[in-house]
C-alpha cells in the first residue's frame, strides 16, 4: 500500500489501483468517473485490488465494495464511506476522517455522496451513480 500512496504525491493523480495480478490503473479525472468506468468495463480488475485515493466518499466506497477490492487507503475519507467499506468487510485507513466529502466549491456535500444517500447497498448505489454521471453528461 505504501507504494500506491506515493503515487498520490503527483498532483495529476487522483487515485491508483493495483490489481491482484499487479497491473496498475491510474485515475486522473475528478470524482468517481474513472472508478465507475473501470468497474463497469473491467470488473475483474478490481477484485482483490489495492486502492489509494485522495478522497473517498460514500459513492466511491460503494463502487469499491461492488468491485470487491481487498484494501483501501484514502487521504480524505468520509464517515459514510468508512461505514460502507466496513459493512463490505474491506479494511480502510485514512489520513483524515470527515463527516462528508464536500463539493469542489465547498458549498455542499459531494454530489455523488448526496446521490447515494438513499442507497443501503452497492447494488442500490450503482444505478444512482450511473444516473448522476449520465445526467451530468460525464458518461454517454
Amino acid at each position: 500500500m505504501d507504494e500506491l500512496k506515493t503515487w498520490l504525491s503527483d498532483p495529476t493523480v487522483r487515485g491508483v489501483v493495483r490489481s491482484a495480478t499487479g497491473e496498475v490503473a491510474v485515475f486522473r479525472r475528478p470524482g468517481v468517473v474513472d472508478l465507475y468506468t473501470l468497474l463497469v468495463s473491467r470488473p475483474e480488475f478490481l477484485r482483490d485490488a489495492f486502492v489509494a485515493d485522495r478522497a473517498i466518499g460514500r459513492g466511491a466506497a460503494f463502487l469499491l465494495a461492488k468491485g470487491h477490492v481487498r484494501e483501501v487507503f484514502a487521504a480524505l475519507l468520509s464517515e459514510p464511506a468508512q461505514q460502507a467499506l466496513k459493512n463490505a468487510g474491506i479494511p480502510v485507513t485514512c489520513n483524515q476522517l470527515v463527516d462528508n466529502i464536500r463539493n469542489r466549491t465547498d458549498t455542499d456535500i459531494c454530489p455523488v455522496e448526496k446521490a447515494t444517500l438513499s442507497a443501503a447497498t452497492p447494488d442500490e448505489a450503482l444505478p444512482l451513480i450511473h444516473d448522476f454521471l449520465k445526467g451530468h453528461h460525464i458518461i454517454p
